[in-house]
């Protein structure tokens, strides 16, 4: 079973899959094509990818691959708790630039499906945070790509200060969506 939410944005779905517990714990079935085709979601996931943050404050993105290397993705939490954010930025799209903020955790078990044409990223909530994620395609370091975090017209209200984020040097690097676009006209 597999409960499907909408966000602002439609194209980013919350699925919630069921869990069955007892005294010895729990048993979940995490992932099911068929069960996400119900849902509206038909692709083939090619790629898992597993992430630990040790430290809280620590931001990963926000990222995406340019065409042909374009991902969705499916992200969840095993350990921990994260505020996942997406930010459309197709620019035909009438939701460009608007972003979501949905906090998932091992505790809630939500997962959130994130389309392409969506920059991706999270910050941790809780020491020691595991983040999977499949994706539908390999990752091409060459159409790597990046939205500065803390883009003030985006106005994404992270819970770290832009001074006490972690962040990998290449994430403090990224340019603003206005940017972006700019340098792909």
């Amino acid at each position: 079973m597999l409960q499907v939410e909408p966000t602002d944005i439609p194209d980013v779905k919350i699925l919630t899959p069921k869990r069955f517990g007892d005294e010895r714990g729990f048993f979940s079935e995490t992932f099911n094509r068929d069960r996400l085709i119900q849902a509206g979601i038909s692709l083939d996931f090619i790629q898992d990818n597993h992430s630990l943050s040790a430290r809280v404050g620590t931001v990963r993105g926000l990222h995406f691959q340019d065409e042909p290397f374009a991902q969705d993705k499916l992200v969840r939490v095993v350990r921990g708790r994260i505020l996942d954010v997406v930010v459309d930025i197709r620019p035909t799209s009438r939701t460009y630039g608007r972003h979501v903020s949905v906090e998932l955790s091992a505790s809630n078990w939500q997962q959130l499906f994130v389309p392409k044409g969506f920059a991706h990223g999270f910050c941790t909530l809780e020491p020691d945070t595991e983040v999977l994620y499949k994706v539908s395609e390999y990752y091409s370091a060459v159409h790597d790509r990046g939205i500065a975090w803390d883009d003030p017209a985006l106005g994404i209200r992270w819970p770290v200060e832009a001074g006490s984020a972690i962040l990998s040097d290449k994430d403090r690097h990224h340019p603003t969506l206005a940017e972006l676009h700019r340098a792909a006209a």
